[in-house]
């Protein structure tokens, strides 16, 4: 430090702001991507908190067409200046990856942009009208009394949120675009849970939001941070915001939903029914699988492997000596009590209490395939009963880098009899590690990449991992039960099932029928999940296609490498290169794993 400031005092004074060492192209890049990263944040308040950043504390997002619209412009207009800034050819491989991916990402939301109109903004899935709350709930942290006072200005942005919600509907219902009528049930009832009981009604358990706010405000309490007055002036400005702005928005919203929903169709039918359908399919295809591939290709692919996944499900059924057919060995799968546990809280509680059995079991064994292994905690717990359905997948929900909220793995578990116990391991690996939780937190505590790369997700790299993640549970040896295995392979023939039925609907004309009849005649998985799957990929055109994609990119790209290195193939190092570039487009996470195949 001394030697830097003597240098420093004989240095002409228009030098004195310039760095004192010349930063290579791949170091001038990585700051630029991270100095506009930040600005791109800057349009999500939500997106800052949800990072674990109290930016913007008091703000909700803007739905409307008009800032995203705004948010688009600003992103092309980086590619520009991305351009005319940085010399291509002088970036290491690693920089022209992220050079790319800034660029593929504009260009994506710019094809996006056109088609947004098609994109349901009401649906059970997507869930809009219950993100909001969940988010006040789950996301929004309470340790001052200014974070209280932030909560309350933001449940006025909830009600704003709902408004722009209704408004842009009800845009696209103009244009004749509406999701199938089931939906709207749905998106009615459970914009009605958010609102019954106190303070909204005279009577009755709170209201989700209410009572996270009496939570919130006791433990400021708690905390001697203020006395009973304080606390109920506090209560006192949130009990106004919800009676007077919350409660209303969602009134306005149900009344809309009722009234447009004798518009939308009865029979549900896929988007091929929309206007433009057809083209707006093969938009989607490409946008969640992040490849070219035709409908017809996808829905060829998805026959095959589930012909292919039925013959290693027969030597199962052949192990356990069952007598019957593989579709008997399906129903007996499905319907027989040994594979349930009772439909009351300690059969809750037992399914819980499994899956936490089967991450342990793991856990141990993660050092032989992985040399980086997340720090982030991991927990496991049943989704709020605000946003719970009956037969609805379960899904993990992100922690933040400095690991002050954990990754969870969310379960429905209202319904126990659609939560067959075969399945309860494979999607433990799935949801938890290897799969989404590993994948997730590894990007999010990589220090050497820009910024973007440790937060973006895409649905191929992303579901196509933690579907290679349970196979490579089973290529670890922590199946010890063969209906598990059972279990392992349902949920693979699951996922290309799902290539057969997304592509059936919403290229094909299928009816919602024939592809619930279609999964199960070819899985074991209780019909009252099946039906709320297919709802799902209804409403949800072509993401569904991901998993399996995605799943054999990775395991080719694996095949290739150990190939093309033989001896020295390391599979820790595979998984760390495939994980260590956060999520990737398959043809940028394709060309990163064949520079590393060259490099030996």
């Amino acid at each position: 430090m001394r030697n830097y400031i003597v240098t420093a005092l004989f240095l002409p004074l228009f030098t004195l702001a310039a760095p004192l060492w010349a930063e290579t192209e791949s170091e001038r890049l990585t700051r630029w991507l991270d100095d506009r990263y930040e600005e791109e944040l800057a349009f999500s308040p939500m997106g800052l908190t949800e990072l674990g950043r109290k930016q913007q504390y008091d703000q909700i997002d803007d739905y409307s067409e008009a800032a995203l619209d705004a948010e688009l412009a600003w992103q092309l207009g980086t590619v520009d200046d991305l351009r005319e800034r940085f010399d291509y050819g002088a970036l290491e491989p690693e920089a022209k990856v992220s050079y790319d991916y800034w660029v593929y990402r504009a260009e994506r939301a710019s094809n996006q942009a056109k088609w947004r109109r098609h994109d349901y903004v009401l649906d059970p899935v997507t869930s809009s009208h219950t993100d909001l709350p969940q988010f006040m709930i789950n996301y929004h942290k309470v340790d001052t009394v200014q974070d209280m006072r932030d909560y309350i200005a933001r449940l006025s942005g909830v009600a704003r949120a709902l408004g722009q919600l209704q408004a842009r509907a009800a845009v696209a219902a103009g244009e004749g675009i509406r999701p199938p009528r089931f939906a709207y049930g749905v998106v009615i009832e459970q914009s009605r849970g958010m609102i019954t009981g106190a303070p909204f009604e005279n009577e009755g358990n709170p209201a989700p939001l209410w009572s996270d706010v009496l939570a919130k405000t006791a433990a400021l309490r708690e905390a001697g941070l203020v006395d009973d007055a304080q606390m109920q002036a506090l209560r006192d400005r949130a009990r106004a915001a919800l009676v007077d702005e919350v409660g209303p928005a969602y009134r306005t919203l149900i009344a809309w939903l009722q009234q447009d929903r004798a518009n939308a169709d009865a029979q549900a039918r896929g988007v091929h029914g929309l206007p433009d359908g057809g083209a707006y399919y093969a938009h989607r295809l490409r946008q969640y699988t992040t490849t070219d591939l035709s409908a017809e290709q996808v829905h060829q692919l998805g026959l095959e492997e589930v012909a292919r996944i039925r013959g290693e499900m027969e030597a199962i059924r052949e192990q356990v000596g069952f007598e019957g057919d593989l579709d008997a060995f399906f129903e007996y799968v499905r319907s027989d009590d040994r594979f349930y546990y009772p439909n009351t809280d300690a059969g809750r509680q037992a399914f819980i209490d499994e899956t936490r059995h089967y991450l342990e079991l793991i856990e141990d064994k993660l050092p032989q395939y992985f040399g980086i292994l997340p720090k982030a905690g991991l927990e496991v717990r049943r989704v709020e009963a605000f946003r719970e359905r009956d037969g609805a997948s379960a899904f993990y929900e992100p922690g933040t880098a400095d690991g002050s909220r954990p990754g969870v793995y969310y379960m429905h578990l209202s319904d126990m009899r659609a939560n067959n116990r075969t399945d309860l391991q494979t999607t433990a690996y799935h949801e938890g590690d290897p799969g989404h939780h590993m994948q997730g937190s590894i990007a999010l505590e990589r220090e050497d990449l820009p910024l973007f790369r440790t937060n973006v997700w895409y649905s191929a790299y992303g579901e196509g991992w933690a579907l290679y993640s349970e196979l490579l549970a089973w290529e670890m040896g922590v199946y010890d039960n063969p209906y598990y295995d059972f279990g392992r392979l349902g949920a693979e023939i699951f996922r290309a099932i799902r290539l057969v039925v997304d592509t059936g609907m919403h290229a094909k004309g299928w009816s919602e029928e024939r592809a619930v009849r279609y999964m199960l005649d070819n899985s074991a998985i209780p019909e009252a999940s099946v039906r709320s799957e297919i709802q799902r990929y209804l409403v949800w055109p072509g993401q569904a296609t991901s998993y399996k994609v995605g799943m054999l990119k990775i395991l080719e790209l694996r095949e290739r490498a150990r190939e093309a290195l033989g001896d020295d193939f390391d599979i820790r190092d595979f998984h760390d290169l495939v994980l260590g570039g956060g999520s990737l487009p398959l043809d940028i996470l394709e060309r990163r794993v064949d520079e590393w195949i060259a490099a030996g």
